[in-house]
């Protein structure tokens, strides 16, 4: 499901036929299918009409289209509350990315454009006005749809980016892999079924089954709620529910970034690596890179790596060495608070033989990216396993304890201690095979792989 190449306008307009108070029809449906949807197209962005949408029908989340489409079309003919409060919320939540269009006859008591004019409430830049046959259509379709590519393309130059997006970007001021922990605490939705989610995390994969059969048809339910069940899979560890959740969403939720993020990971954990790859691949191309992104990138690479390796394909496995180290630095280096993707980076640098060189440069790097996020009293999981990992990779016994001590107190789902012993897993063997051990850092990786094993005894890891 890589959906991200054309980007989703949605369409906010009335349907069917309405009759101005001058008397005047207007053919709504003709004018999107003979205006609208030609100007999106051409315009090379993916048109998303209420009524239109696979699966969502004129029940589709309304909230869903405003804030995930990437740009959005109103037409303000009849100028409803309805139209220009969902136009307003659109402005406030993504401004910059809508174009208005208005019939000649509409009521909307815009400024006209003669100089000296009485002003009334001047019509925005982006608006588009046509003229209308007295059958209702428009009277020049061709036109208008010429115009409204032009303006869609002028928006899409802007390259304008929101200043918050609660799960389509990185989130302002902290680090992009902090989306799904900020969602859960900062996302408004349904009380009801975060309470019975939470409490179905604890229960394991069945459990959150059986709330997620009692929430109703995903493509409907409200996107907070989606998210939630989304990240509750991931929890457990049910990697084919997550990919059977996104592929129901409606469009728009199922393109945003974090979505597309979870979905990757979960490809990648069901061993459809090169599925995998191209999503989060798009996603880097068509948002950038960033240190979440790249970090699930680079895990599968280092899982292709790896199955390269044990399948005694050398020259394969350097090969895939080799990108999932330039993933995680791509990261690293596109945020250099966030040590997730650095860590792993050097880590990986250890693995290869000989050792990578660059990593004498980074180690410093990346401990100072951990001990200034912790000092600023926010630490989580992460950045205690980046310190453990730092530590065995300098052989600091006592660090690597007491960071270990702290990351062990801080577990919050049973994969992150897993992909910790796995990293320190993949350190012994490579030293091992160097003639070199550390018993003690054995010990911590055992202890990480039992608190795995208490948390989710169902979970593969």
């Amino acid at each position: 499901m890589t959906l991200l190449a054309k980007p989703l306008c949605a369409v906010l307009m009335p349907s069917g036929s309405k009759r101005l108070p001058s008397g005047q029809a207007v053919d709504f449906d003709a004018l999107y299918t003979s205006l609208i949807e030609p100007g999106i197209v051409a315009a090379c962005m993916t048109p998303l009409r209420a009524d239109a949408e696979a699966g969502g029908g004129i029940h589709a989340p309304l909230h869903e289209r405003l804030l995930l489409c990437d740009y959005a079309v109103a037409d303000l003919t009849c100028g409803s509350a309805a139209a220009f409060y969902q136009l307003g919320l659109r402005d406030g939540l993504r401004p910059a990315t809508t174009v208005t269009l208005v019939g000649e006859a509409s009521p909307l008591p815009l400024a006209p454009a003669s100089p000296g004019a009485i002003p009334y409430a001047p019509a925005p830049p982006e608006m588009i006005r046509y003229a209308l046959a007295a059958d209702g259509r428009p009277a020049d379709a061709a036109a208008g749809a010429e115009a409204l590519t032009r303006a869609l393309g002028a928006l899409r130059r802007l390259r304008f980016r929101p200043l918050f997006q609660l799960i389509e970007g990185p989130v302002a001021p902290d680090i992009a892999r902090l989306k799904t922990d900020l969602f859960r605490e900062q996302a408004r939705y349904a009380p009801d079924a975060r309470q019975a989610l939470a409490a179905a995390r604890q229960g394991g994969r069945e459990a959150v089954r059986a709330v997620a059969a009692g929430l109703g048809e995903v493509s409907v339910a409200e996107p907070g709620v989606v998210i939630d069940l989304l990240l509750s899979l991931r929890a457990v560890g049910d990697w084919q529910g997550m990919v059977d959740v996104v592929g129901q969403m409606g469009a728009p939720l199922a393109r945003s970034t974090l979505v597309q993020e979870q979905y990757g990971l979960a490809l990648n954990r069901l061993g459809r690596a090169d599925e995998a790859g191209r999503v989060l691949e798009e996603v880097i191309a068509t948002r950038g890179p960033s240190s979440e992104t790249n970090g699930l990138l680079g895990r599968v690479y280092k899982d292709r790596w790896g199955a390269a390796r044990q399948a005694g394909r050398p020259l394969e496995a350097r090969g895939w060495l080799g990108k999932a180290i330039a993933a995680y630095l791509q990261g690293f280096e596109a945020d250099w608070r966030d040590a997730f993707p650095g860590i792993n980076a050097v880590t990986l640098m250890e693995l290869a033989s000989p050792p990578d060189p660059r990593r004498v440069e980074l180690v410093p790097l990346v401990a100072y990216a951990v001990k200034r996020r912790i000092a600023r009293g926010a630490p989580d999981y992460w950045d205690h396993a980046s310190l453990v990992e730092l530590a065995v990779l300098a052989r600091d016994e006592a660090a690597a304890r007491l960071a270990a001590a702290d990351a062990l107190a801080s577990v919050r789902e049973p994969w992150e201690p897993a992909s910790t012993a796995r990293n320190l897993g993949l350190i012994r063997e490579a030293r091992a095979a160097r003639g070199e051990g550390l018993p003690w850092a054995d010990a911590i990786e055992a202890a990480l792989r039992a608190r795995a094993q208490a948390l989710a005894p169902v979970v593969q890891t």
